[in-house]
């Protein structure tokens, strides 16, 4: 890492140097192309972010602090991408995600379970968001604070081709609980055991609510289609 800078500064000025080389602008229309048609839409299994060669990368990063630099390649855009999801402003969900490997990064000599490194990264996560949202409403229940206004919420914003409208709709409709679940699977790309890990639930009930959801969804649009 460059001397005499902060570990924070630095993970953020990194991930900037690997996502602002585009025309300004960029960032936000590709967060708003077909990621959520995709998943929804065409909806099929996904595997596990959890990969041998990810486990080699977390047991040499214990051996050699350098190598937490493979790791950050590896999970940055998923951090991001589900934490701007939680959210809704790119500057914002950037600092956060700086936040979020800073603090991974300077506990990482503590962290003892290899195969669940996803998991625990995640939670990091979800905890700085909900140490924003905190800050932001100091003065509200935690319920208001778990229960962000749906109008703000980009979930809905990275659906902007076909079918737009009616998504877009539904997914505004979902309880924050089921819209955390389509988050960490399709934004963050959980498997469903990394899923309930992360969230205290049982595996099975995970993979049930999510499919559900997802047939739901398929339900409706081809009611609002005809």
């Amino acid at each position: 890492m460059v001397k005499n800078v902060p570990l924070a500064m630095f993970f953020r000025l990194t991930y900037r140097a690997q996502n602002y080389s585009k025309p300004a602008g960029s960032r936000e229309n590709a967060l708003k192309g077909n990621l959520w048609q995709k998943a929804v839409l065409h909806w099929h299994p996904k595997r596990s972010i959890v990969s041998q060669m990810n486990l080699k990368i977390i047991k040499a990063a214990r051996q050699d602090p350098k190598v937490f630099g493979e790791l950050y390649k590896l999970y940055v855009e998923q951090v991001f991408r589900y934490l701007y999801s939680r959210i809704g402003y790119v500057h914002d969900a950037e600092d956060i995600t700086a936040q979020t490997f800073l603090i991974a990064f300077e506990s990482f000599d503590r962290f003892r379970q290899d195969g669940h490194f996803a998991s625990w990264l995640f939670t990091i996560a979800r905890n700085k968001a909900m140490d924003h949202f905190r800050q932001r409403k100091n003065t509200s229940s935690i319920d208001e604070i778990e229960d962000i206004p749906v109008e703000n919420d980009p979930l809905c914003g990275v659906i902007q081709l076909e079918q737009t409208a009616a998504l877009s709709k539904l997914i505004q409709a979902l309880p924050e609980e089921d819209r955390e679940l389509l988050r960490l699977r399709f934004l963050a790309e959980m498997s469903f055991p990394e899923i309930a890990r992360i969230l205290h639930r049982n595996e099975e009930a995970v993979k049930k609510t999510i499919y559900r959801l997802l047939a739901r969804l398929h339900s409706q649009l081809e009611v609002s289609n005809e």
